[in-house]
């Protein structure tokens, strides 16, 4: 296996290791926090990362919101090791997430990891999700499951981020916050959690979430607004509970695509003249609930029943010109998208005790399904342009997953082992009613199959240190939009196009003592028919399979206090490479009138930073503990992003300071905390995020510049 070499990138580590691991607590989570029956969770407990048999990480929900602005889930997880997400500063688009190198190839969205918000799954059966309805202002933690275990969510399982929101409890508790900062940016939230009844009979426990932010945009044509709702109710019952969450979001984000490399160079900060010519622009609309039971049985057996449903609709503006939507099988440059999804899981559980340990067995049944009602407009009348115009394309598009899965878990104190395996089954059709002469009928069918073990085991060399090692096979399937259309961009579900399987492996050490925590893992992850982008042209990307990939890394992370100070960091170092040669689009026009480029064997797959270093210094002083003050200083290193196949560009590597100051004064029932956080400290100019594979030459995406915000929060406690 490959290792890093640049002396650079080590200091940095090392210096962010004085100690290390992501912010842990090791008290026991309130359990009733999730819905459990959701998912199967990677380890003996939802927090204990500890004792996993594999990399599980969990950030508190303190740490999202203390001295953050609680808008994006990127502000907490940056500490998270093997992890990129990034900001993208165009909320068109969400976030760009990848995890030990999923997700990567993605232009929009999160592909290839499974997001749940209460375990209500906030991925689609085809591998798509949004993390824009992430409730911070409510959270609990956050989990962030990685290598094999993750298998264990079903296909497209590369890595899972899980959400957990704050049960209610008493005394009720009620916030109201609200920041504002550089580029118009402001937010309001508010938050009541409690519950009812008596101390003696105590009735339903509530959290309840609202809040809305807009901004500028830090170029022309960026600004954006979102409003989210959520709720959850929960209630004990004589030999069980029932939980049930609501979400609600809506937002509007103009697009500014991306820059050529001239652009870049010239002015990071402007906007390609295409995006305000067209009015590039997304709204978005969504609806969701979701009820869960469980009961006990007697004698340690559990029955977990589990269901949700929803409803998203999606207009998007993109700038593909007239010219481009003239051939008859175009399907026009305006997409109208009406989602609606539903899903349920049942599960069988036993908890006992056997052979000196503890053991868990489950086994059930999770099925999910999407329908995407699809069609597609010219984005002009006439001369006028960003507007909508004739109808041209207008199809059903389904997805429909059936999992059976078992499971089981022994632990004892120096001992975890655990296996378990998930029959996957995803099934796309697509229904055409756009049969215009001459474009023909598009519809078609394709299934996707796969078993998914996985086996994991975790022993204690001492009470604070340990090893562990997990071993299992993925499948990750292209999503209903990356099989939307066929080589060449014109619309019709591409049947061709198959699943991505993978074969991962992870070995750690981590260790903890009286001043910190740290972790070392080492995994290799090997993949056949890889899913990359064929053409990404005019806001238009198809897909093909690309052979052999391999994916080799190495995650550091750790924690170390003492006195008034804290040092946390964390590293990650990825090779990820083709193994064979493949042919590909990298201008558009191809592959009819343009010839494919070859892609060599050996060539780095793009989107994913070989390096990257997290470190953060905490300063507590005596003298400031009458105003609860803390003072921050972060470190973000990111290293070169080859942008397309070819490795013809890349983003250069670059380096983003951080400075925060936040205080809390609490006076009998009232507290107040306040933050002040300035981004970008140097003011450096920087890609923050590349499209991956643009036909257009339009790969790179500013960060933001130097920014800085404020904020105030007020509680009190019933």
């Amino acid at each position: 296996m490959a290792v890093p070499t640049s002396r650079p990138a080590w200091a940095m580590a090392l210096a962010a290791l004085a100690g290390t691991a992501q912010a842990q607590t090791a008290t026991e989570p309130n359990r009733d926090a999730a819905l459990s029956p959701v998912v199967i969770s990677g380890s003996r407990s939802p927090a204990d990362r500890f004792t996993a048999p594999g990399s599980v990480d969990v950030v508190d929900g303190s740490e999202l919101r203390d001295g953050q602005l609680q808008i994006n889930l990127s502000e907490g997880l940056r500490r998270v090791p093997g992890l990129v997400i990034r900001n993208r500063e165009n909320y068109a688009q969400d976030l760009q997430v990848s995890m030990r190198g999923y997700g990567a190839r993605s232009t929009f969205g999160v592909r290839g990891i499974r997001l749940f918000v209460d375990g209500i799954p906030a991925s689609a059966p085809d591998g798509s999700g949004q993390a824009a309805n992430f409730p911070l202002g409510s959270a609990d933690r956050v989990e962030v499951v990685r290598g094999p275990l993750a298998n264990l969510y079903g296909a497209s399982s590369g890595g899972a981020i899980l959400l957990y929101t704050q049960d209610g409890a008493r005394p009720a508790e009620w916030r109201l916050g609200a920041a504002a900062g550089s580029d118009g940016l402001w937010r309001l939230s508010t938050q009541a959690m409690g519950q009812t009844g008596t101390p003696q009979a105590p009735g339903w426990s509530y959290t309840l979430d609202v809040g809305t932010f807009a901004t500028d945009g830090i170029r022309p044509q960026s600004a954006a607004h979102r409003s989210t709702a959520n709720a959850r109710l929960s209630r004990a019952l004589d030999d069980g509970r029932v939980t049930l969450v609501f979400n609600r979001q809506t937002g509007f984000a103009q697009d500014p695509l991306g820059l050529s490399r001239a652009q870049f160079d010239a002015d990071p900060y402007q906007t390609t003249p295409e995006a305000t010519l067209y009015n590039t622009r997304k709204s978005v609309s969504q609806t969701q609930v979701g009820l869960a039971w469980d009961h006990a049985l007697g004698q340690g057996h559990r029955l977990e029943l589990m269901g949700y449903a929803g409803q998203r609709q999606v207009w998007q503006f993109q700038a593909i010109s007239a010219g481009v939507q003239a051939p008859p099988r175009s399907s026009g440059a305006v997409i109208d998208l009406n989602r609606a999804y539903w899903g349920w899981n049942a599960r069988w559980r036993w908890l006992g005790d056997w052979q000196g340990g503890r053991l868990d067995l489950s086994a059930g049944l999770a099925a999910d399904r999407q329908t995407d009602e699809r069609r597609g407009y010219e984005n002009f009348v006439g001369s006028t342009l960003g507007v909508l115009g004739a109808l041209r394309r207008d199809e059903t598009n389904r997805a429909t997953s059936l999992d059976p899965y078992v499971r089981a878990e022994w632990a004892r104190q120096d001992w975890t082992l655990t296996g378990g395996v998930r029959w996957a089954r995803v099934d796309f059709t697509s229904t055409d009613r756009y049969i215009v002469p001459p474009n023909g009928d598009d519809s078609g069918a394709r299934s996707y199959r796969g078993t998914l073990p996985v086996v994991g085991v975790r022993q204690a060399i001492t009470p604070q240190l340990q090893w562990f090692a997990s071993l299992g096979r993925g499948l990750e399937t292209p999503t209903l939009n990356e099989a939307a259309y066929r080589p060449g961009g014109v619309a019709g579900l591409n049947t061709a196009l198959n699943a991505a399987r993978s074969t991962s492996a992870e070995l750690g050490l981590r260790g903890r003592g009286r001043d910190g925590l740290w972790s070392a893992t080492l995994f290799d992850i090997r993949t056949r028919d890889e899913i990359v982008v064929q053409n990404n042209t005019g806001g238009r990307s198809t897909f093909q399979n690309a052979g052999r990939t391999l994916r080799q890394g190495l995650e550091l992370s750790g924690e170390v206090s003492r006195g008034e100070w804290a040092l946390s960091g964390a590293y990650t170092y990825i090779r990820a490479r083709y193994r064979d040669p493949f042919l590909t689009c990298t201008t558009s026009r191809c592959p009819d009138t343009v010839a494919p480029t070859l892609i060599d064997a050996g060539r780095s797959m793009p989107g994913i930073p070989q390096q990257q270093v997290w470190a953060q210094l905490a300063w507590t002083p005596a003298w400031a503990a009458p105003v609860g003050g803390v003072f921050t200083l972060d470190a973000r290193h990111t290293g070169r992003v080859f942008v397309n196949d070819s490795n013809s560009d890349a983003a250069a590597g670059h380096t983003v300071l951080g400075l925060g100051l936040r205080f809390e004064q609490v006076r009998g029932d009232w507290t107040w905390r306040e933050f002040l956080r300035v981004e970008n400290l140097t003011d450096r100019r920087y890609a923050g995020s590349v499209i991956v594979n643009d036909g257009n030459g339009r790969f790179f995406e500013p960060g933001a510049g130097r920014a800085v915000f404020v904020g105030l929060e007020l509680s009190r406690r019933f």
